[in-house]
């Protein structure tokens, strides 16, 4: 649940203090101007250090494998973040893992749609979806960047981002999703940072990249009605931003230009 400007004045009035807010977030005036959010610890923690990570395989329609492929690049990215965050003096706690593998299946309190996945702040649980359209061709490492994004949406909130997020005011319905495209858009390239640190790593080519960057591009907010998620053109900029800095630095969504963030 988000919070538009007036409520957030009204608690403010009322004499109650939100944690972790720092009171000018609160009572700024748009552009996002919350120290939380733009100037947030994480960007100062420098490159991700080089890992390992080893793709299990896969086969198309194959929900088993899908998931010792899924946990297999969870547990990479347990590896990597804690290493960075701990390395850095940021405090760090994994997230739990789950899948949906059939319609009505309910997470977090809320049935499940279409989404490829979802993350669930209050459990620091998430889910990925390992339906047909996911399994018809998962060899494409789209799989690999949902599972990434989901946990770049734990990194935002062990970060403070998400409650941040949450309570910074908006006046529109207009102000409130470019808030949650820069939010979006944020997990897309925390995404990206990690698939950048273990490239390296993995057994693929430049076309395998460019080729994600294409299908990323394709399913960016032209192809849906909430334009919550960012053109396909942004999506793509913003995972590839993180793949080539590999530093949460080069994800700071909060300070980009609104045409970035669209």
């Amino acid at each position: 649940m988000r919070f538009p400007l007036y409520a957030v004045v009204s608690v403010l009035l009322a004499g109650v203090v939100l944690a972790g807010s720092t009171g000018t977030a609160a009572a700024s005036a748009y552009p996002i101007k919350s120290a939380v959010l733009t100037q947030n610890k994480m960007y100062r923690t420098g490159a991700l250090a080089p890992g390992a990570c080893v793709e299990k395989p896969v086969a198309a329609g194959s929900v088993a494998q899908a998931k010792v492929y899924v946990r297999a690049v969870h547990a990479c990215l347990n590896k990597a973040w804690r290493a960075h965050f701990t390395g850095a003096g940021l405090e760090f706690g994994q997230p739990s893992l789950t899948f949906v593998t059939k319609k009505g299946t309910r997470f977090c309190g809320e049935k499940w749609a279409d989404q490829a996945g979802s993350y669930c702040v209050k459990s620091r649980r998430f889910a990925i979806s390992l339906d047909d359209k996911m399994l018809e061709d998962p060899s494409d490492l789209f799989l690999m960047d949902v599972v990434a994004h989901e946990y770049g949406h734990h990194l935002q909130n062990i970060a403070g981002l998400h409650h941040a997020y949450l309570y910074e005011p908006y006046r529109s319905k207009k102000e409130e999703l470019e808030q949650t495209r820069r939010f979006e858009l944020q997990a897309e390239c925390l995404a990206g940072v990690f698939m950048g640190s273990v490239w390296e790593s993995l057994d693929r080519s430049e076309d395998d990249w460019d080729y994600l960057l294409e299908i990323v591009k394709n399913s960016g907010d032209e192809t849906t009605k909430i334009k919550d998620h960012g053109k396909g053109r942004n999506q793509r900029y913003w995972l590839d931003k993180g793949f080539t800095a590999a530093a949460p630095a080069a994800c700071n969504t909060w300070t980009a230009p609104a045409s970035r963030v669209s």
